[in-house]
């Protein structure tokens, strides 16, 4: 099974926020409360500005079956974030997650041209830490009790990947 990884269109807009917004997806992202005017927002930046943010959907024989984005953090040093790493409930447990990450990691490290990418997980995030690993993140380090979230202070785990960490 393939996964084809694609800038994030105007039409994908609802998918965008119902995946975002759902019960066991929103609580593990950074920000919760998204209006469809912010999705379309940010959809309509990631065209308007492709080298400094861009989100993503990534499709299984032409269905949508999650989401990625990244943001520019260091011009100089060419470093992304990336993030909304969110997958359709019905793609999980067969390595979609783990195929739509490499194809994100090689699109931003050889396509255009970044030389870092980092991304932080809650630690209580059990699943994302693991799906990070798998994905060839090395892990860094934690910021303890950096974030508050669910009335409580929340480490986060910090992963990055440089070009010459890529599989291949």
């Amino acid at each position: 099974m393939s996964v084809a990884l694609r800038r994030a269109e105007p039409g994908d807009v609802d998918f965008l926020l119902d995946l975002l917004t759902a019960a066991d997806t929103g609580p593990f992202l950074g920000r919760e409360g998204w209006t469809r005017e912010e999705v379309l927002a940010d959809v309509e930046r990631s065209t308007r500005e492709p080298e400094e943010f861009g989100w993503f959907v990534f499709e299984v024989e032409g269905e949508r079956a999650g989401c990625v984005s990244f943001r520019r953090s260091s011009e100089k040093s060419r470093i992304a974030e990336a993030g909304r790493f969110a997958v359709d409930p019905r793609f999980r447990g067969r390595g979609i997650g783990v195929e739509a990450a490499r194809a994100f990691q090689r699109l931003l490290l050889r396509e255009l041209g970044f030389h870092r990418i980092e991304l932080q997980v809650y630690g209580f995030n059990e699943r994302a830490i693991a799906h990070a690993e798998r994905s060839g993140y090395v892990r860094e380090g934690v910021k303890r009790r950096a974030y508050l979230k669910h009335g409580e202070w929340q480490d986060a785990v910090f992963f990055a990947l440089l070009e010459t960490d890529l599989d291949g």
